[in-house]
């Protein structure tokens, strides 16, 4: 057996020491977390490729990740689940993914906020096509810059294409008329 003396043990210790240290600043993760985390992230890529497209636009995605989600959306079965296991690997390599999963996350919850505004335009919408002017009236009191006129031929066209059996452009017309003049409030 060989003995270490004088310096040389001096630089044994103290290379220990470094091993030591290094193995503190390494944090090691198993190969199931890893899997985890894999598999995670391949389900946040599905729900990317499941939002729409002017959902899509407002994230942060570079362009690499955007044309890959936008490809995915394209294609069924088995090549829609390897193009899912890329975008969980460009997703893994993204060091931005904490920026897109708030973003997608304020999204949501504005999409979620918004919902109750749309459900009372169109209750709006939906009294103003049965009930007429009696209801135009009411809608000026919440709308005082509603044109009346406009409303009325609107209406007017609603009624003309139910009667024709076509598919009614005029009740997408006043829920936008609608949507407009709640911005303008």
């Amino acid at each position: 057996m060989h003995k270490i003396q004088g310096k040389d043990m001096l630089k044994e210790v103290l290379k220990k020491d470094t091993d030591q240290e290094k193995d503190k600043d390494i944090i090691w993760v198993s190969k199931s977390e890893m899997k985890r985390d894999a598999e995670s992230l391949k389900y946040f890529g599905a729900e990317l490729v499941s939002i729409g497209t002017k959902m899509l636009d407002k994230l942060p995605l570079d362009d690499d990740l955007r044309s890959a989600v936008e490809f995915a959306k394209g294609i069924k079965k088995e090549g829609r689940r390897r193009q899912l296991q890329l975008i969980g690997k460009m997703l893994r390599k993204n060091y931005e993914l904490e920026l897109i999963k708030t973003a997608l996350h304020k999204l949501k919850k504005q999409n979620k906020q918004d919902n109750p505004i749309v459900h009372k335009l169109e209750h709006i919408r939906d009294s103003l096509i049965n009930e007429g002017d009696s209801a135009i009236a009411s809608a000026l009191l919440i709308y005082p810059q509603l044109d009346r006129q406009k409303m009325r031929t609107l209406i007017r066209n609603f009624k003309k294409e139910k009667t024709t059996n076509k598919i009614s452009k005029s009740s997408r017309q006043i829920f936008q008329y609608l949507c407009q003049l709640s911005e303008d409030k």
